[in-house]
């Protein structure tokens, strides 16, 4: 593996690296302790954020960004993986190649949107000039219904609107009500202010810009604001973004940048503004969730998908020449004034036959739970209990509603300069319902059915398949453990 990554290196063209580099990186992944059995993870080098949500011709589509010759991020194409129930997920290859003059330096986010017999794609082409300086140009291309992928000749957006820097990206492509197609876009102004950015035209070659979208944070949203989607969730508009610099006045959050939800009332198209948003809230409690894309789907479903990793954070799978992984795909709901997010009904198909887990004492471990399985707790009120996976230890309290998660004894340490626990709350008094998707290397928390989300990436020494639960109360916790089929998605 290639020891220290250069720029040279990083943004070699692809048609130039020899097919070693890659043949070498797969015996290398295929060794590694820490692949994943039922998560989409590349099977080479680098994953980022997923792109292009969406069905079209019968089946779910879902892309990611990628850089395949290494575990960095380099000069980034789309993966384009698909689906018939969102848990089955088949390679076909890579989708979109920067091989154009205006997106030689990587095929950045965007999104999808089936049209006629046809899939749109919308995606930030990454140009960098001679002092490499950035240009972002917004960029089409069509894929028919064999996958084949036909780029536009010219970009649908040449440049960001006056006042605004090159730090301009992600666009979300949608139908508007009337027939207008309308594009939210990421941006930043000359003034290092972070905004979402609206686009309207009546076809994709007039696209104009109508202005940013007022979300009642406007000059707070810090000197970025990346993947912006605008989806409604049981009649409520949602906005979920990934601000960098924002202050922590704003909203609280731990890892170096979050993913947050702003949900709203309505939303005044005139006057581009969300009606009566709330406070921002994380959209996950945990350590590892960023650059989540969300989409309406066809029966009516509002679909999530979320990257398992973070900017500028290297992860100990790295040394194993592969990086990070995509989350379960989420359905999401608006109860009791707030975002929930589950994993979808078909999750439920990988599920094995189900073994209650019998708490006769104050603390039980529990040994043969393999690597890859969900457990399903439920606690009474007011029963404090602790959880410990693979050395990530759950701290529960339901007389208060604390949550503590602690990752500082979960094997490799990485990001420690985020902290290695999250903290945060349910409601006191009340019982509180589990879910813990666990693989491998990472596991996703479900509390009280999506009403809080925790997502942890960690990295045993040693294989591990026992779990322990503490209680002063074993009578009033119940849990029952599900091993989960290994699909062993790209191994």
């Amino acid at each position: 593996m290639i020891a220290e990554w250069n720029r040279d290196l990083r943004y070699r063209p692809y048609n130039e690296w020899p097919a070693s580099q890659v043949a070498g990186l797969r015996r290398q992944v295929q060794a590694s302790p820490w692949r994943l059995h039922y998560h989409i993870q590349p099977t080479t080098g680098l994953l980022n954020d997923p792109n292009g949500f969406s069905f079209f011709n019968g089946r779910w589509q879902l892309f990611y960004q990628a850089f395949p010759f290494g575990p960095v991020h380099g000069l980034k194409s789309w993966v384009r993986m698909s689906s018939t129930d969102l848990i089955h997920w088949e390679n076909d290859g890579e989708a979109v190649i920067p091989d154009t003059p205006y997106d030689a330096q990587g095929a950045y986010s965007g999104s999808a949107l089936p049209l006629a017999d046809q899939l749109f794609l919308m995606y930030t082409g990454n140009v960098r000039n001679g002092s490499w300086q950035r240009h972002a140009y917004q960029v089409g291309a069509w894929m028919d219904q064999t996958g084949r992928v036909e780029k536009l000749a010219k970009p649908l957006i040449q440049a960001p609107p006056a006042g605004f820097t090159d730090e301009f990206r992600d666009p979300q492509l949608t139908l508007a009500d009337d027939g207008r197609f309308r594009v939210l876009l990421g941006g930043q102004t000359r003034a290092k202010q972070g905004m979402p950015l609206i686009y309207e035209g009546e076809t994709l070659s007039d696209l104009h810009f109508r202005g940013t979208l007022r979300t009642g944070i406007e000059g707070r949203s810090g000197y970025m604001i990346e993947c912006p989607n605008l989806v409604t969730v049981d009649g409520h508009p949602t906005f979920i973004f990934c601000p960098q610099g924002m202050a922590q006045s704003v909203a609280a959050y731990d890892n170096i940048f979050p993913n947050m939800v702003i949900t709203a009332a309505g939303v005044d198209w005139e006057t581009l503004t969300l009606q009566a948003p709330r406070t921002p809230a994380n959209l996950d409690e945990g350590f590892d969730v960023y650059a989540s894309q969300a989409f309406t789907a066809p029966d009516g479903r509002t679909l999530l998908s979320s990257w398992i990793g973070l900017p500028d954070v290297t992860a100990p799978d790295s040394r194993d020449g592969w990086a990070n992984c995509l989350s379960l795909v989420k359905e999401l709901h608006y109860r009791d004034g707030q975002l929930y997010q589950y994993p979808v009904a078909e999750t439920k198909r990988l599920r094995g036959e189900a073994r209650p887990l019998h708490i006769a004492s104050g603390t039980d471990s529990f040994i043969g739970t393999g690597d890859h399985y969900e457990l399903a707790l439920h606690a009474d009120a007011d029963t404090p209990l602790t959880l410990t996976i693979a050395g990530v230890r759950v701290t529960l309290d339901t007389t208060t509603g604390q949550v503590l998660v602690d990752r500082s004894r979960a094997g490799v340490p990485f990001a420690t300069d985020w902290g290695t626990t999250r903290r945060f709350t349910l409601p006191a008094h009340q019982p509180v319902t589990l879910n813990a998707f666990v693989d491998t290397s990472v596991m996703e928390l479900y509390f009280n059915n999506g009403q809080k989300v925790c997502t942890v990436r960690f990295f045993p020494q040693t294989p591990t398949d026992t779990l322990q639960l503490n209680t002063a109360a074993p009578e009033a916790v119940h849990a029952t453990l599900y091993p989960l089929t290994a699909l062993d998605i790209n191994n």
